[in-house]
Formats: structure tokens, C-alpha cells, sequence
């Protein structure tokens, strides 16, 4: 066969020029002639735009940087070639207070296909007396173990390297993480302005160096940063200026850099937008990498190791099932970016402790990726995509210019003494919230598609913060649907108050073609409130009327319908509303097309501050709204108790 096989022989070569025309006229094929737009202002309409700034074109042509390989500068495809027999570790994360429940649910894992544990100890989680218990069975020489703390690090590690001592196994045949963290504590507990103590990493790091060849002393947490709001790009930020932190903190007790970086792992959170956690975690590599090539790092040794977990802040209270597809796509992502560990989150993880069903798809997502869908088999699928080269390219560029400003700053725990990387935080998640408010980013099953007569998960109440985070001032962690969850809270308290859902009535105006639409669209967006609906489909006043007397006047009524029916019945039917007691009476579409009769007769308003007459309706309801705001409103006006 030839080198040069030609694929593309017979088809005409197609310029950027082409493309622009095509997508033009498919952005233009229902836009009005006067409204058509050109090849440039339709690429300019589909580009996508990321809380932290990316810009994500609709189209990539041929990346032109150096791709390199697997195990070699900029270690961007991965730090070594995959083992198809084991091409990440399988870690499950374990917290249950009730030390025997843990170890049986510990050793069914071992025996179902996990390859390491992940045990969080301290209040509310498994207590360190207790890890003994909960590991015993355990063949500490195969199962690598990775350690951390809700409020300290130090008495996991001290007493897990204990057990290894007490079983008498050598010190090169364990292995795990001993999950040292100073700096991410900090940020996350909000520990002042004075400094971080490094010792007790320090002191670990040194052991493990003398002690236990493969074991790491702690880890790059940079999960703070992201259940707090934050975007790829000050995640991974947050992430390299830790570990520059760290490798200082070595360096000062007399530890080589060459030393020192194989002394942690890297952890980030993996999120349901795939490219851009396949290109943050190849863009860490490529950072890492520079960052001990400049320190005199030997080749061999500047490959981040990397711990990829689904992300906390995804996942979802309300309709929970859809969390497994959450984390299944967070998974695949992981291992296309070519993470040495996962772990994927139980999809009931929200309320609690996870239960035996969710655990067990939990660590059968990462075996079906591995195996059924052959992902272990290869190293870096994605490189080369032009897409995913370019984004891992933009990524890594806009991380380095805040790891800039943030040793500009100081260094790592001078930032986080200040404000600076807060208020970036801050603005990012401010940006995110305005999205998730108006469904530009939506959530399904919770902000849209929403299900308001499933049935609670659990009886208990879902926990209310992250895994292990006490109530103290920091980055306080949030997930992205509390915000629908609490406008559902409320009409669930008026359902256990009253004995009755809140309910609007949808006036269905015309016929099935003029409503149905609308109709669909009101009853999924009240229903993100938890409000319940029924419809009444009429085409006149005179049915309006007949049919509200047959029962009584709802506290809230939903006009529904085309515009030219509006303009035909509206008037009439929203007197009839009036007429019969309704409360309030909004209108979906615009208010523009809403026919007031003002005094002087005119036909139709010319903006949306008519809904404010005393003969229109109290307000519109149309895609593009702050979806929050409305309904907590719309909430009070029925009389819902906040």
C-alpha cells in the first residue's frame, strides 16, 4: 500500500468560504430576506462562549502545533503508553461512618472490578480508630489506598502508614496516596491571611522518598476551586500554582525539584462537557510539564499523574437517575484525557452515603468504558482531533496567563490571603448562575424536562454541602441546580402545609396548532417551580367563561396561543380572567404581541412595557427570561411561603 493513500481523490477541495456560505443559508432558511445573514455574521452567531472566556469556533481546520507523544515532552498525549490490562485505577471513594457497613461495601467493590480505595475520614465520615476495621480483609499489597481528611490530613496518613507497618508488609510493595493538601485546605476552610503550614507534606513527601517508593505523600486538590464555581481555566490555574507552591515548599526543607514532583498527584473535577475535560486534563500535562522543565526536572520525571473525579457541583437532587449519564460522560472524558485514576460518583451521592445500586453502576461505568468500549486499549484517542489540539491549546494558554497573575500576586496562599483569585471565582460563578437562571445552560430533569410527581430518592433530607466540608468561611461549595432545587422546596412545604401542589391554569386559546407549542413550554417551565397544571382549551370568551364557573378561580391563569390569536381572543378572554376572580393572569409570547384597547383604540403596542396596563395581562412568559426570578415570583403572588 502506499504511504500517501488518497483519501480524498474525486471530491472537490472545500474552502473556508464555502463553509461560511452553507451555514448562512442554513441560519437564513426561516429568517426574513431583510434579516439574512452574511458568512461572517453567521460564524460569529454560532461560536459559543465559555463563563471563562473560550471562545469554541463551530468549525477547526488543521492544528499546526506539535502534538509529541505519549510519555515524552510536553507529555500533552499522556505520561506513558496505556496498559490495555490496566489502564487506570479504578478508585472508589468510601466515607461511611459505620465502620463494618464501610468494609462490606469496600471488599464487594475489590471483589466487582476496583483497582484502589479512596477512604475520607473525620467527623461524619469513617473515623481514623476505625481504618483498621474498615480494611481488614484487604490485601493492602495489590489495593493501593489513598487517604484524606475532613479536618486534618495528618492522622489519616500517620495511621494508615501504621497499618501497613502493623500488617508487616514491605515498605516497596505498598502503594497509594496519603493525601496531604495544605493549600487546598486552606482555600476550602478559609483558613486567614498568615501562612500555610507545609510541614506536615513536607514530612510526608520526606518518608515516602526514604520509605515507600510508591507512595505519594498528598495531592493537587483543585476540586475548592471548581464546587465553588470555578471555570477550567482557574482550575487548572489553582491547580499548577499549588503544586509551583509545593515544589518551593521542598526545595526549602532540602528536597530536589526532581525529587519532589513525584511526590503528589494532580485532582480535578470531570464535568458532562466532555472536550473541555479531555482538554483540561491534557492541558495540566503540558503546563506540569514546563513548569519542571524549568526547575531542571529530568524528562522522565515531569509527567503529572492525574485523578480525575466526576464533578460534585453537576451533580443533581431532583430526578437523580440522569446523574448517571452525567457521570458516564464525565467518565469517558477522564479517560480519553488520560487520567491515572478515576472515580466516578454514585448518582445518589447528593443524599448521602451511596447506597449498593449506585455503587455498583458507579464502578461498572469506568469497567464498560474500559473494556466494552475499548478505551483502555488506546492512549490518547483524541489527539490530533483539530478540535481537541486547539482547545487543549486556548486552555492551557488562558490558564498560564492567571498562573502569571497569581505568582505576580505572591504565590498560591498569598492569593488566596487576598482576593484575587475569590473575586475570579466569584465572577466566573456569577456568569454561570445568570446561564443556569435564564436556561442558557440548562439541567435536565431539573431546569428543563423537569418531573414534579417523582418520588424522593430517600426519605432523609439530601446532604446539604460537599463531602467533608465544614460550615466555615472560604470557597464554600454549590451546586448548579440549588437554585431550581429551592423553588422546588417551596412548593413541596405549600404541598405538605395545604394537602395541595400549587397550580396554574393554562388557557389555551384557538386550536392544538395555535397552542400546543406554548402549552408545553408553559407547563415545563412552571413545573421547574414545582407548580402543577392543567389546561382548559377554549376558542372564545363565552367557553372561557363556562368553563371557569365550574370550578374555582385559580390563583394564577397562563394565556397560550399564536399571536394572530391573540389578537383575535386575548382581550376577550383575559376579561373573562378578570371577570371570574383569577388572581393573575400571565401571557407566553411577547408582550408586543399583546392587542391592548386603550382608549384611543390602538391596534398593537409597540413594546414590551404595555403588559403594565390595567387591560393587559400581568405579565409575559417567553423563552430567554431569568426563569428563577419568575417563578419565585410567581410563587409569592400564590401565596407560596418562602
Amino acid at each position: 500500500m502506499a504511504d500517501d493513500t488518497p483519501l480524498a481523490a474525486g471530491f472537490d477541495t472545500l474552502t473556508d468560504e464555502n463553509w461560511r456560505t452553507l451555514a448562512a443559508a442554513a441560519l437564513n432558511r426561516k429568517r426574513p430576506p431583510e434579516r439574512h445573514l452574511d458568512g461572517d455574521a453567521a460564524v460569529k452567531r454560532l461560536l459559543t462562549h465559555t463563563v471563562d472566556g473560550l471562545t469554541i469556533s463551530p468549525l477547526y481546520r488543521r492544528f499546526e502545533g506539535t502534538l509529541g507523544r505519549p510519555g515524552l515532552m510536553p507529555f500533552t498525549r499522556g505520561t506513558a503508553l496505556r496498559d490495555p490490562h490496566a489502564p487506570w485505577e479504578i478508585r472508589q471513594l468510601h466515607a461511611g461512618s459505620d465502620a463494618a457497613a464501610t468494609r462490606k461495601a469496600v471488599l464487594l467493590d475489590l471483589e466487582r472490578g476496583v483497582t484502589g480505595l479512596w477512604l475520607h475520614t473525620g467527623p461524619g465520615a469513617i473515623a481514623v480508630d476505625d481504618l483498621s476495621t474498615v480494611l481488614s480483609g484487604v490485601y493492602l499489597d495489590l489495593a493501593p489506598v489513598t487517604v484524606s481528611g475532613v479536618e486534618e490530613d495528618r492522622p489519616a496518613a500517620d495511621a494508615l502508614m501504621a497499618l501497613w507497618a502493623e500488617c508487616g508488609l514491605a515498605d516497596d510493595a505498598v502503594s497509594g496516596v496519603l493525601g496531604h493538601d495544605p493549600l487546598g485546605r486552606h482555600a476550602r476552610s478559609g483558613g486567614g491571611s498568615g501562612a500555610v503550614d507545609m510541614s506536615d507534606l513536607v514530612d510526608a513527601g520526606r518518608t515516602c522518598l526514604s520509605r515507600y517508593p510508591q507512595v505519594r505523600a498528598g495531592v493537587v486538590d483543585a476540586r475548592p476551586y471548581h464546587d465553588a464555581g470555578a471555570g477550567d481555566v482557574e482550575e487548572l490555574a489553582c491547580a499548577i500554582t499549588t503544586g509551583i507552591a509545593y515544589l518551593r515548599a521542598f526545595e526549602e526543607a532540602g528536597i530536589a525539584p526532581a525529587d519532589a514532583v513525584t511526590q503528589w498527584e494532580f485532582r480535578l473535577a470531570a464535568t458532562a462537557d466532555q472536550f473541555l475535560t479531555i482538554a483540561k486534563l491534557r492541558a495540566l500535562r503540558r503546563l506540569w510539564a514546563r513548569v519542571a522543565e524549568s526547575c531542571g526536572v529530568p524528562e522522565e520525571r515531569r509527567g503529572a499523574r492525574q485523578h480525575a473525579v466526576t464533578s460534585w457541583r453537576m451533580l443533581t437532587r431532583d430526578d437523580p437517575w440522569v446523574n448517571m449519564l452525567r457521570g458516564t460522560v464525565a467518565c469517558f472524558a477522564s479517560a480519553v484525557g488520560g487520567a491515572e485514576a478515576i472515580t466516578v460518583a454514585p448518582f445518589d451521592s447528593v443524599w448521602g452515603e451511596p447506597e449498593v445500586l449506585p455503587r455498583r453502576i458507579a464502578r461498572n461505568t469506568q469497567i464498560l468504558v474500559a473494556e466494552e468500549s475499548s478505551l483502555g486499549r488506546v492512549t490518547d484517542p483524541a489527539g490530533g482531533s483539530w478540535y481537541v489540539e486547539s482547545l487543549t491549546d486556548d486552555l492551557a494558554r488562558r490558564a498560564w496567563e492567571f498562573v502569571q497573575a497569581i505568582e505576580a500576586e505572591g504565590g498560591m496562599a498569598t492569593a488566596l490571603a487576598g482576593s484575587l483569585v475569590t473575586d475570579r471565582i466569584a465572577a466566573v460563578a456569577a456568569e454561570r448562575e445568570t446561564r443556569l437562571a435564564h436556561r442558557t445552560q440548562p439541567i435536565t430533569g431539573v431546569s428543563t424536562f423537569p418531573n414534579i410527581t417523582e418520588r424522593s430518592l430517600r426519605e432523609s433530607a439530601p446532604v446539604a454541602e460537599g463531602r467533608g466540608v465544614d460550615e466555615q468561611p472560604g470557597l464554600l461549595p454549590r451546586r448548579d441546580a440549588e437554585m431550581f432545587e429551592a423553588l422546588r422546596d417551596r412548593s413541596a412545604a405549600h404541598e405538605t402545609a395545604t394537602g395541595t401542589r400549587p397550580e396554574a391554569v393554562l388557557v389555551c386559546l384557538g386550536t392544538r396548532r395555535d397552542y400546543g407549542p406554548r402549552e408545553m413550554f408553559i407547563a415545563n417551565l412552571l413545573a421547574v417551580g414545582g407548580i402543577a397544571t392543567r389546561s382548559i382549551e377554549v376558542d372564545s370568551a363565552e367557553a372561557l367563561t363556562a368553563a371557569l364557573s365550574d370550578a374555582s378561580a385559580p390563583t394564577l391563569a397562563v394565556l397560550c396561543s399564536s399571536a394572530d390569536v391573540y389578537e383575535r381572543l386575548a382581550p376577550d378572554a383575559l376579561a373573562a380572567l378578570r371577570e371570574a376572580g383569577v388572581g393573575r393572569v400571565l401571557m407566553a409570547g411577547r408582550a408586543t404581541e399583546y392587542p391592548p384597547r386603550g382608549e384611543d383604540g390602538a391596534d398593537r403596542a409597540d413594546s414590551e412595557a404595555t403588559v403594565t396596563a390595567a387591560d393587559a395581562p400581568d405579565g409575559v412568559v417567553h423563552d430567554g427570561i431569568d426563569v428563577v426570578d419568575t417563578l419565585h415570583t410567581v410563587l409569592d403572588d400564590m401565596g407560596v411561603a418562602r
